[in-house]
């Protein structure tokens, strides 16, 4: 793996990109190549090569709206004189810094450096913080949970039809963007568990909706698995000494109607669970502290059926 400074993306990958879009965008607007090459701070053979299309782009930049837009913007004030050197600049830092944020610098970045991949990695943008590393944290503990699944053959059988998921929360989660799960869910597929992706915050709407109200009871309980309702997974459940909890399946007031069953219960159970209703399929959420702890607690189930 290369050590790669994002900073190298942005001179090697952005710049070029730009350049090559400016120059073609002033050269349709009537602009001398000479004249381009002064306002670009490059020579006129290296004009010539951006505009004979010799040299290649990066397609995630070229491609992204907002890099179009701004290419435009910054090229029609250049050739009407409405916008000076100063202002072109701070248009670009804004861009790069947009793209900083999550965005296709930080897609090239992965994949220069696979290690950051599916981190969520905003270093650009915030720095090493707590709040950053807790996000760490919270992906880390959703992919290896991840792993657990995939390589537990007995899961296979309990998958719901709809997918299921694996969600954990940051410590001070207040909406689904808050909490980590697998984009797209997982799902049996021939006898395996497909896993599509690594995780993302945002990723899941029902799982994030359920530890939320979770939370509100019990902010250490941050992690949900979902399967498909049976009598085997309830009274293996059981067995093992997990409370086993039921709830409506209507998906009207969900957040809400859980929040106060649990806060009359005075507890999270480990267990969690509705019987579906009209179009609506049974599922049982598994809750534990992390991913890991929901998914182990899963396994331990299957384990006893």
């Amino acid at each position: 793996m290369t050590l790669q400074l994002p900073s190298e993306i942005v001179v090697d990958r952005f710049l070029p990109t730009m350049r090559a879009m400016l120059a073609v965008e002033l050269d349709d607007r009537g602009l001398a190549q000479q004249a381009i090459a002064t306002k670009l701070g490059i020579s006129q053979a290296a004009v010539s090569k951006y505009l004979s299309g010799k040299q290649s782009v990066e397609p995630r930049f070229a491609g992204h709206p907002r890099m179009v837009e701004t290419v435009e913007y910054i090229a029609e004030g250049f050739a009407d004189g409405t916008l000076d050197d100063y202002e072109a600049l701070a248009e670009l830092l804004d861009l790069i810094a947009a793209f900083e944020d999550r965005g296709p610098i930080c897609a090239v970045h992965e994949d220069e450096m696979p290690a950051l991949e599916g981190m969520g990695c905003d270093l650009c943008v915030r720095g090493q913080d707590s709040h950053l590393q807790a996000e760490r944290d919270v992906l880390q503990s959703v992919r290896h949970a991840a792993r657990l699944v995939s390589n537990d053959q007995q899961i296979v059988d309990h998958i719901p039809n709809v997918g299921s998921n694996i969600g954990m929360a940051l410590p001070d989660a207040e909406s689904e963007t808050d909490i980590a799960a697998i984009p797209g869910r997982v799902h049996a597929m021939r006898g395996r568990v497909n896993v599509p992706s690594n995780p993302e915050f945002g990723a899941s709407q029902h799982v994030a909706r359920i530890l939320l109200a979770v939370m509100a009871v019990d902010d250490t309980v941050r992690s949900a698995v979902n399967l498909r309702t049976s009598d085997e997974l309830l009274e293996a459940a059981r067995e093992q000494g997990y409370e086993t909890v039921a709830f409506d399946a209507s998906y009207e007031n969900r957040r809400e109607r859980i929040e106060s069953l649990l806060a009359d219960q005075g507890a999270v159970p480990a267990v969690l669970y509705h019987e579906g209703a009209f179009g609506i399929e049974p599922i049982t959420y598994v809750f534990g502290s992390t991913a890991v702890e929901a998914v182990e607690r899963a396994i331990t189930c299957l384990d006893g059926e």
